[in-house]
């Protein structure tokens, strides 16, 4: 999942039931091992952005070891909106799941303003039923887009096939928000014998609920790998410059690095790492220890191609004491709200320290990755942020300030953080992956050997970098 080679399109436009468009699916592996997509045509430019239905595709040759080839028989559609859908809100099946001798999958919609996943049953893979009532839905969130649904265990972090079920299990449902261009997902309980899905009361249901990642990552799926019993999430992480930009390089968007999804301990939210298989990339290496940040101090970590590379860094601070205050208000604010008004150069007790990526030699441009702690009554909040405000001097991109709380103990005063850099795009992972940002960002002076890469501390409160490895990453096999 990291080298790849490039094939051509397994499905595009080219008959009456996608005419005008394939869009997002999934894959399901029937019995004898035969892999069917799901994926959701185009059938009438009108009403915008379409007429949607749901499609299948097979395999021109199972024994191709890429399935170079699929075929879209002319039985399509499976599931035309005829029951009463939104006809241009109607779309990106997921994976199915097999229960009681029916296949089960969910078409993201919505009903006005209120976010749906219809569920459909088959006992072919061919005919299908839709259900009385949708698997979930939530008012007031809009449409929801490239639905996700699979089972996660409470007692281990392996992954589970998707159509496990029962004790020591729970599910997990993941939307994409059209409305706001993130995504959010729900812990729950799902009950197989009348089809619902039921969030946990303390996992928020809303555009304010957790999320896989913070930064610019949308239109995610997971999906089950056997072979290493684990999850896998891939998501798309599309461009902040301007389209001019896209139309030059030819090219726009990439999919993040693939990353293994488990449920935390505790069960209130996902853990995120990147797959291993990434470390084959690593070449060479540096490592610090007990090195003391000041206030105001930054150290550059030299010895490396900052501009490709891989950083681990655990955090530790003597004392809370310092810590800023939480003002309450803050609450009626997101967190990216919140980082854009701290930054990462505006002093705080214990934070600002982090990351400076894609850095320029005098600090023209950077990119700063960080923590930034503050108390309230009875506990203390960690922020995470990556900034995208100083990543770049042109004009005319976009540049947040992307965050989000992290949800972690600082009973042993430590925090650590990985980031992977490639770039264009930064990687981060608070805390061992509880908290997730990906920033796109475009500099024009920190590139290639130009690119330097700091830790610092803008906090009262002294910081020790305990431990720093990174890595050289070398480039994979893509074309």
């Amino acid at each position: 999942m990291i080298n790849w080679t490039p094939l051509e399109p397994a499905i595009y436009p080219s008959k009456p039931f996608d005419k005008y468009g394939c869009w997002s699916g999934s894959v399901t592996i029937l019995p004898g091992n035969k892999p069917v997509i799901l994926y959701t045509g185009v059938t009438d430019p009108k009403p915008t952005p379409g007429t949607q239905v749901q499609n299948y595709a097979i395999p021109a040759n199972y024994s191709d070891p890429y399935l170079r080839e699929w075929v879209k028989p002319d039985d399509n559609p499976l599931v035309p909106p005829t029951h009463g859908e939104n006809i241009s809100a109607f779309r990106d099946p997921t994976t199915a799941w097999f229960k009681d001798g029916y296949w089960r999958m969910v078409v993201g919609s919505k009903r006005k303003q209120i976010g749906v996943v219809h569920l459909y049953r088959s006992k072919d893979f061919k005919h299908w039923t839709k259900a009385k009532q949708p698997l979930h839905s939530k008012s007031d969130t809009g449409m929801w887009e490239c639905p996700d649904f699979y089972p996660v265990s409470t007692h281990a972090p392996h992954g589970l096939e998707t159509s496990v079920m029962g004790e020591n299990v729970k599910h997990v449902l993941k939307v994409s928000l059209d409305v706001t261009r993130y995504e959010y997902y729900t812990i729950g309980t799902y009950f197989p014998k009348i089809d619902k899905y039921v969030p946990d009361k303390d996992s928020i249901d809303g555009w304010a609920g957790l999320r896989y990642d913070y930064g610019n990552f949308y239109a995610s799926k997971t999906f089950f790998d056997n072979g290493k019993s684990r999850r896998i999430l891939w998501g798309w992480t599309n461009e902040s410059d301007t389209t001019e930009d896209d139309v030059a390089k030819g090219w726009a968007g990439i999919q993040a690095i693939p990353r293994s999804v488990w449920l935390a301990h505790g069960g209130k939210q996902l853990v995120q790492w990147p797959i291993e298989e990434l470390e084959t990339l690593r070449g060479k290496k540096v490592h610090l220890s007990n090195v003391k940040l000041d206030i105001g101090q930054h150290v550059e970590i030299k010895g490396i191609t900052a501009a490709q590379a891989d950083v681990d860094v655990t955090f530790s601070f003597k004392s809370l004491e310092k810590a800023e205050a939480y003002d309450l208000k803050w609450d009626k604010i997101d967190a990216q709200a919140l980082c854009s008004n701290k930054g990462s150069t505006v002093v705080g007790g214990v934070g600002p320290f982090g990351l400076l990526t894609l850095a320029s030699k005098k600090l023209e441009e950077y990119t700063p990755v960080f923590f930034r702690i503050f108390k309230t009554k009875d506990n203390y909040k960690v922020l995470m942020c990556s900034d995208a405000t100083s990543s770049s001097l042109s004009e005319g991109i976009y540049k947040p300030s992307f965050a989000g709380f992290v949800n972690v103990e600082l009973a042993n005063k430590e925090l650590s953080l990985r980031s992977l850099i490639d770039h264009s795009v930064v990687e981060s992972f608070g805390a061992g992956g509880r908290t997730c940002i990906t920033s796109r960002v475009y500099p024009t002076l920190a590139v290639f050997s130009d690119a330097h890469l700091f830790v610092f501390n803008n906090g009262t409160e002294s910081v020790t970098v305990e431990s720093l490895d990174a890595w050289s990453m070398k480039t994979p096999v893509m074309n």
